[in-house]
């Protein structure tokens, strides 16, 4: 069953977002050559503690940290530790969430550690992030599921990868319905499955988590001993994006971007709905 919220429902909602938020912008200023993952992680407890919002990752499942921090050839599910030192030239995905008065919030960023990135990976983020922003912008009334998934897949296809070859749009993991949880239904695969369907119709009060994760070789990933960590199965590195969006009546609204989407989603010719906390 899908949650579908009120007007009131996804304003608190939009309070969680602006909580992720702020966590992104503080966790994209201390992620520096010579930070550890653990670091970004108190940066994130702190923000969290300051807004009097929860954390909605420490102990889901037993997870053992406020955000995910994954490195590199880690794709999602990184563990925050004091031994895992950023580098000049690494990627890192942060993957934050907050609760505010039982809503919640969920979104992703990759970040450039430092300088000298290769072309290749400075693409595979821009990729990324605007095969999000081409989900994003499907999640319209009237539109099905499936027609965000053929959005991301279809963004994502028709860009040529430096060097040949095909970009991996990861398999296992994708977007996901949000409200009083993290993880609801629907799940929102990043490609179009055709045994899957359509998926449900898209009305006003739909939350979703828009994530796609992509990687510069193959879309396959395992899990470490840890039973958290994902990497790719053939080392290449990933780059993950996710915002949560709403859809009213008066149009969709990025929960979780301190403009709502604004500036993104006219790109594509789309007005986002009026910011519910004014």
């Amino acid at each position: 069953m899908v949650q579908i919220k009120t007007p009131e429902q996804i304003a608190k909602m939009r309070e969680a977002g602006l909580v992720v938020a702020a966590i992104h912008a503080a966790t994209r200023e201390a992620a520096v050559p010579g930070a550890t993952t653990k670091d970004l992680d108190e940066v994130a407890r702190k923000v969290i503690a300051e807004r009097g919002a929860k954390s909605n990752f420490l102990g889901y499942g037993g997870f053992p940290a406020t955000i995910c921090t994954s490195v590199n050839e880690v794709v999602v599910h990184g563990i925050p530790d004091d031994k895992t030192v950023l580098k000049d030239g690494d990627i890192i995905s942060i993957d934050a969430g907050a609760i505010v008065d039982g809503w919640h919030g969920d979104a992703a960023y990759t970040a450039f550690v430092g300088t000298g990135h290769a072309p290749e990976l400075i693409e595979l983020s821009r990729v990324t992030e605007e095969s999000m922003w081409a989900g994003l912008a499907a999640m319209k009334q009237g539109n099905r599921l499936v027609d965000i998934s053929r959005a991301i897949e279809t963004y994502i296809r028709r860009q040529p990868k430096p060097g040949g070859g095909k970009y991996g749009i990861v398999e296992d993991y994708g977007g996901h319905g949000i409200g009083t949880e993290m993880h609801m239904d629907p799940h929102l695969l990043n490609y179009v499955e055709r045994r899957r369907g359509k998926g449900p119709k898209l009305v006003p009060g739909f939350c979703l988590a828009i994530e796609p994760m992509v990687s510069l070789g193959t879309p396959r990933t395992e899990v470490l001993e840890d039973d958290w960590t994902v990497i790719t199965t053939d080392g290449t590195w990933s780059s993950h994006w996710e915002h949560t969006i709403a859809l009213t009546e008066e149009g969709p609204i990025v929960l979780t971007a301190p403009d709502c989407g604004k500036a993104k989603l006219a790109e594509y010719g789309v007005t986002v709905a009026p910011d519910p906390l004014g």
